[in-house]
């Protein structure tokens, strides 16, 4: 019988992705620029987050936005309304951002003119999770209509960020499957570090609290 060989083909992409995404980080400390990725399962509220914060960022900070999606612009024109430049990766398949692609986005941006860059990632609570974009920071969101059990079910994304948004605060009161204090329980229980903020991106009920958490952190990162 033959000697089988095993190539770990998933590690070595992975090595490879993070060493592209540490070399981002300089690129990006050296031009003075503070990115974040923000990643949530689809319709969660990623894009209308995107939109309260640049509206409430904007008269402080120079805000570019990459939108990543699967096939499609339409988020990157929503974002390119509000006056601040976007740039939309299309993936044609792929379920996730990485390095080489945010790479190709920030190739297409004036970074001298930038302070802040929001990374919107493909809706997916799997894949994304897995991929270093590069970014400073790590955010994400879980809508109250997606229930309360995501934590036990996509811990890797829960364990990684650095901020969760709990969104559609709104719709507690129809939502009898979704206990907010056990959801923050089962987060901090993967991820003790973790801040959580409770958001209605229709409302606008807790976005100022994000904006200026977000303010801070984007100026400590800055320094």
């Amino acid at each position: 019988m033959e000697k089988i060989r095993l190539i770990e083909v998933k590690e070595e992409i992975l090595g490879d992705n993070r060493e592209l995404a540490d070399g981002l980080r300089k690129r990006l400390k050296g031009s003075g620029v503070f990115m974040m990725n923000l990643m949530s399962s689809p319709g969660s509220g990623k894009t209308s987050l995107v939109l309260r914060t640049i509206r409430a960022l904007k008269n402080e900070l120079k805000i570019g936005v990459i939108e990543g999606d699967i096939d499609s612009v339409v988020d990157a024109e929503t974002v390119a309304k509000e006056g601040v430049p976007a740039v939309q990766l299309r993936t044609g398949g792929f379920c996730h951002l990485d390095a080489t692609m945010i790479g190709k986005a920030l190739d297409a941006m004036d970074l001298a003119a930038l302070d802040f860059i929001i990374i919107e990632n493909v809706g997916n609570l799997v894949c994304p999770a897995e991929f270093d974009t590069g970014a400073h920071l790590n955010a994400m969101i879980l809508s109250v209509p997606e229930g309360d059990d995501k934590p036990l079910k996509y811990p890797l994304m829960f364990s990684l960020c650095n901020v969760l948004l709990i969104n559609k605060i709104d719709y507690l009161k129809y939502a009898s499957d979704f206990n907010t204090d056990l959801v923050k329980e089962r987060v901090r229980a993967l991820n003790p570090g973790i801040t959580i903020i409770e958001v209605s991106c229709k409302t606008g009920e807790g976005i100022d609290r994000w904006a200026d958490w977000l303010k801070n952190r984007i100026r400590e990162g800055r320094k």
